[in-house]
């Protein structure tokens, strides 16, 4: 949808700590950043505006590169207007920057790409800074198991087995999922998903997976069976929210 006549529209990328809010999506009764964000665009120029976002994020998860866009009537000094967000948003939001957008740019519409990364704490104790932003596993996990099953799921195949609800995926199921990679320094696991698009919880299910595969409760090449079964059982767990971060989300004209 293209911007109205007579508005300007604004693209902004958006960190925020996901774990005081019930999600992205504004929702009757609880604090949600979408929620937040259109409050404080309101407060500072006096438009109400709906914020349209890439991708909505699920209640717990956070974002360091979330991107946004919406439009106002009025035309505003960009360093000027992310400053005021800024000084109206709660502190675990942030504006990182705001551009003036061509009309056709829709933030959810026209990415080309996505970045997911999950992080886990794999040690005994989890210290208790990380408990809001890494998920802990206690059993020692084989990062090299996990590369090996992180392998075989690359590449564009039918992910409906890894998503929540393959149901309600109305484009399909299926996606391409350009890189999958698991890397281990100290105690400290971050498997990080690149893709043309995701499913319903699907990089949860991702990393629900391959610490199962890590732990030794299933062998590497499971992936493919799973996969070709295209079917969502209790094989592929759903990993915690607050590992996930929405890290980088790619534009052709970036």
């Amino acid at each position: 949808m293209e911007v109205p006549e007579g508005m300007q529209r604004y693209r902004a990328v958006v960190a925020y700590d996901g774990t005081a809010y019930a999600g992205w999506q504004v929702q009757p009764g609880a604090v949600t950043i979408q929620g937040e964000l259109e409050a404080a665009v309101k407060q500072v120029t006096g438009e109400a505006a709906r914020v349209q976002c890439s991708g909505r994020t699920d209640a717990g998860v956070h974002a360091v590169g979330q991107v946004a866009h919406f439009d106002l009537a009025k035309t505003f000094d960009l360093a000027k207007l992310r400053l005021s967000l800024n000084a109206v948003l709660p502190e675990d939001i942030r504006v990182l920057k705001v551009n003036r957008a061509k009309p056709d740019f829709h933030a959810r519409f026209s990415p080309k790409g996505k970045e997911y990364r999950y992080f886990i704490w794999n040690a005994a104790v989890m210290p208790p800074h990380l408990r809001h932003y890494h998920y802990a596993v206690r059993k020692p996990l084989d990062a090299a198991a996990m590369r090996r099953a992180a392998r075989l799921l690359t590449g564009r195949q039918d992910f409906a087995a890894f998503s929540a609800n393959p149901n309600r995926e109305i484009s399909g199921t299926v996606r391409h999922l350009h890189s999958l990679t698991v890397t281990k320094r100290g105690a400290e696991i971050v498997i990080r998903a690149r893709g043309d698009g995701f499913l319903y919880k699907m990089v949860r299910s991702l990393a629900g997976f391959l610490i199962r595969v890590g732990a030794g409760e299933l062998p590497p090449e499971s992936a493919r069976t799973i996969l070709d079964s295209k079917l969502r059982t209790a094989t592929v767990p759903t990993a915690p929210p607050q590992g996930l971060f929405l890290w980088k989300v790619f534009y052709s004209r970036d």
